[in-house]
């Protein structure tokens, strides 16, 4: 499948102008941005949750730490949909969180169990942790009740450099087509075997989309991030078109600096393998945004909560445990901060009666490429599909 030329005839699926949406979905240098709806409505959020969070593969946190404290099961809720993971030895395996007897979930969302079975509380159905169904009360001399019939339903899992995704519709593609040629960007990085040093959340007043299509350029850079313009070079660095449901590219250091940090220099140690001239700055579709330095590893991890509110956690891995991570951590933190206004304030813009999409700049072709899968994706076609 390959998207639209003829955008006249363009019918999206979600609940987004058409018009607005076939201007974005223009060739680079004729497009705009989507309108303002894709990033105000109630309704085209409810659609995403569905169709790009629950219908893609969803990154749920690290593997190890869902597991921490000999969890079995933990119930988290993707896009709109409850979902439940079990953990045996080292099977991991995702299901529907909704018991099969009456609907009632098996463990509210955000919950975890060391249980060796998963209980429903509401008439003690029971099911094992590879989903199959133990126990139904009352059932047992049933004719027509047949317990092989019942188990819960299984939801892919993936695991991927020690984090943990899941496809909560059960239809998305197979996660190697998601993943295309990513994998050779991020492998030299090795996140799995990085230790987790530091890790701060966020809550913003802005659409989820808005803190992607700021993380995928650096056109305001000079007037937003006067620190970052200090260690690195805003107009340099490539960015990727390759096979995969993700968009990114590279920055350059400035001469003199070994990571980012606010004097440019590192106090850790690098990460071997790792390119150490420049940051790899990609986002894996849909929510999962992954910052490769020399020296350390930072991820955003993206939970939209409502159409002018987004939840973010931040995390940065280092290959040495023991390692002060406040160089990179105080560098990010103010960074990210500059990064959450400049979302507000266009989220605030956004509501204005005046507003209409404006172009991208020549050097916002990532964003345009973010923005090209996102409006692809309102006319049902899978992230990874490109022209």
């Amino acid at each position: 499948m390959s998207t639209v030329r003829d955008v006249s005839d363009l019918v999206p699926l979600a609940p987004v102008p058409a018009d607005g949406l076939a201007r974005a979905l223009l060739p680079f240098g004729r497009s705009t941005m989507l309108p303002a709806q894709a990033y105000t409505s109630p309704e085209v959020l409810a659609w995403e949750r569905r169709h790009f969070v629950a219908g893609s593969w969803a990154c749920l946190g690290r593997l190890d730490e869902l597991r921490a404290d000999g969890a079995t099961q933990r119930a988290l809720l993707v896009g709109d949909v409850p979902v439940l993971v079990t953990f045996d030895a080292e099977e991991v395996r995702g299901f529907a969180n909704t018991c099969r007897h009456r609907g009632h979930v098996l463990l509210e969302d955000d919950q975890s169990s060391a249980g060796r079975s998963v209980l429903c509380v509401y008439h003690a159905w029971t099911y094992r942790l590879d989903g199959s169904l133990q126990a139904a009360p009352g059932f047992r001399d049933h004719e027509h009740f047949e317990a092989e019939q019942h188990g819960l339903v299984p939801l892919p899992t993936q695991e991927w450099h020690g984090w943990l995704f899941v496809n909560a519709t059960g239809d998305a593609a197979p996660f190697a087509e998601h993943i295309g040629e990513l994998e050779g960007l991020v492998a030299p990085y090795r996140p799995e075997d990085l230790t987790l040093r530091a890790r701060h959340s966020y809550e913003i007043a802005a659409n989820w989309k808005l803190v992607s299509e700021n993380y995928h350029e650096c056109y305001h850079c000079p007037l937003i991030h006067p620190e970052l313009c200090q260690v690195s070079v805003p107009t340099s660095g490539d960015n990727y078109r390759r096979p995969g449901a993700w968009v990114g590219g590279t920055m350059l250091f400035k001469d003199g600096a070994e990571t980012m940090s606010l004097d440019g220099r590192s106090l850790g140690r690098p990460i071997e393998g790792a390119p150490q001239d420049s940051v790899l700055y990609v986002q894996l579709f849909p929510n999962l945004l992954i910052s490769g330095h020399p020296d350390y590893v930072m991820t955003h991890r993206v939970l939209p909560l409502a159409p002018d509110r987004t939840w973010i956690e931040c995390s940065w891995y280092f290959p040495d445990p023991d390692v002060d991570p406040a160089y990179a951590v105080d560098f990010w933190d103010l960074t990210n901060t500059q990064d959450w206004r400049a979302c507000e304030l266009v989220q605030r813009g956004l509501t204005s009666p005046h507003f209409t999409p404006g172009p991208f700049a020549p050097n916002e072709d990532a964003v345009h490429q973010w923005v090209q899968m996102i409006g692809r994706g309102y006319l049902g076609i899978p992230p990874h599909v490109e022209d």
